[in-house]
């Protein structure tokens, strides 16, 4: 992220070696535009502090619902446009401080919907950066997942239906991607007994495995996430992994 607590302290890890990705971030973050002069649609022009709107709800209702107001319908026709003039702002500030970015993908996975995916995917060429993110889940990794919630693996389930249009848009933009997301439905729950399961399940192709490993400490309790002790456990279940001989361990950037 350009623009969160720990920015600093993972821009000096990328001299580590890793593939790193800008996570754009246009829900539940903070913007590097100026809200009240580049972002009047996108943020909210009242408070004027740069936060954008705090759920995934917000964003749609903002990118999909009408209403009743010429000068909110004057700033809609305009979202694409500060979705794109923001994803730039974020990359470039990270490509300012020496960040070498393997590919794109975004906070929330809002780029599963074209309005956004669109824009982003624009801002990315423009920055030189030619991949990203592909946040749907197969289905063969959805039955891998046992013990995700029902509630969950319903919305993932749900979500899949908008990847014909992602896979469209991404090749028509002239873009690289992987064959899908595994373990997106377990966050939250992933740990060796769920790892094992989609590793054993894991057939042929280009498959991203999606974590959330960390230290559950004060830091972690004021960011205001839901994911908690699951990091710790998330942590010690990368740790301990094994992969087979089968499986290469690569990141974004050997996909071009």
């Amino acid at each position: 992220m350009a623009r969160a607590a720990a920015t600093d302290e993972a821009i000096a890890m990328t001299t580590l070696g890793l593939g790193v990705g800008c996570h754009v971030v246009i829900v539940d973050g903070q913007s590097v535009l100026e809200p009240r002069r580049d972002l009047v649609g996108l943020v909210d022009p009242v408070k004027s502090v740069g936060r954008f709107t705090p759920t995934l709800g917000g964003l749609l209702n903002l990118l999909y619902l009408q209403r009743e107001s010429w000068s909110w319908n004057l700033a809609n026709r305009h979202l694409e446009e500060e979705i794109e003039a923001e994803a730039y702002a974020q990359i470039s500030l990270l490509q300012s401080q020496g960040v070498r970015m393997t590919h794109i993908d975004t906070h929330k996975h809002t780029h599963m919907f074209p309005r956004v995916l669109r824009p982003v995917l624009r801002a990315a060429a423009k920055a030189g950066i030619r991949t990203v993110r592909n946040p749907f889940e197969p289905e063969w990794s959805i039955r891998a997942t046992p013990r995700a919630p029902w509630l969950r693996r319903l919305q993932v389930r749900l979500l899949r239906t908008l990847e014909p249009t992602f896979r469209r848009i991404v090749a028509e933009e002239g873009f690289t991607t992987t064959d899908g997301a595994i373990g997106v439905l377990a966050t939250g729950t992933l740990d060796s007994g769920t790892l094992s399961s989609l590793l054993h399940a894991l057939p042929g192709g280009t498959w991203e495995l999606v974590t959330h490993p960390g230290y559950n400490d004060t830091s972690l309790a004021n960011a205001g996430t839901r994911l908690l002790v699951s990091r710790e456990i998330e942590m010690d279940t990368l740790s301990s992994a094994t992969f087979g001989s089968e499986i290469e361990l690569i990141h974004f950037g050997h996909l071009n």
